[in-house]
């Protein structure tokens, strides 16, 4: 990006809105070493027109609670996007979301501070998570003024460091090339599978993925979220 389009977005970006004030102040004195148990995480699925941040957009956003290590079922934030351009046909192939799905669907702007609200203090973990935060990055700045302060866990990262640690111990020394897909790595664990590209079942499978990597990386000593970052170097500040 130039300086003429840094300067002429920061010109047109809005004040921070109260909802990232309030993310804000929540992560001001973030302790690292809290233990696993006492930690909230909001695992997040979206679905998108594509994959470029710049040019594509959200159009469903699903997100389970996970609080004491388990899924609180009857905590969820699920929505789609009516998107401001018209969907291309390939995006709709994957996810099986149609444009009449979102026609009457509300606009990403008046979602999101609902979403960061109901974020809260929780850390957002998802399966390759920068994409998605990419995406919430790029519309908090756009339409909330700034970015969010959530710390993010990536499940891929936490399977890398799990597969990692299986093989050191194994007696072993092949082992074939592991797919790290949330529909395989879930297959390949004996997990819960659900429906694949829906923002909602993709976040409850990612859940059942976290859980069950963050238990076997528990058996291995690490139980506060220092140890997790140090595990996989699984979580960024995506800002």
């Amino acid at each position: 990006m130039g300086i003429r389009s840094l300067l002429r977005n920061l010109r047109h970006r809005p004040p921070l809105h109260p909802a990232l004030q309030r993310n804000k102040s929540a992560f001001a004195d973030f302790n690292q070493d809290i233990p696993l148990e006492d930690c909230e995480f909001a695992v997040t699925d979206m679905e998108m027109t594509g994959l470029d941040p710049a040019h594509d957009e959200i159009v469903a956003i699903g997100a389970v609670r996970i609080r004491g290590l388990s899924i609180i079922t009857g905590d969820v934030f699920h929505t789609y996007v009516r998107p401001q351009r018209s969907m291309a046909r390939p995006a709709t192939l994957i996810h099986r979301i149609t444009p009449a799905q979102l026609r009457h669907s509300p606009a990403l702007a008046g979602l999101l501070p609902g979403f960061v609200d109901w974020c809260g203090q929780a850390l957002i973990t998802g399966h390759h998570v920068g994409l998605d935060m990419g995406f919430l990055t790029r519309a908090c700045r756009r339409h909330l003024g700034g970015a969010p302060a959530n710390p993010c866990v990536d499940t891929m990262r936490l399977a890398q460091a799990w597969e990692r640690e299986r093989w050191e111990r194994s007696f072993d020394p092949f082992q074939p090339t592991v797919s790290y897909t949330l529909a395989d790595l879930s297959a390949r664990y004996g997990l819960p599978q659900f429906r694949a590209h829906d923002a909602l079942e993709d976040a409850l499978q990612t859940a059942y993925l976290f859980l069950y990597l963050v238990r076997k990386l528990k058996g291995g000593g690490i139980t506060t979220l220092r140890g997790l970052h140090a595990a996989g170097r699984s979580w960024r500040w995506y800002l």
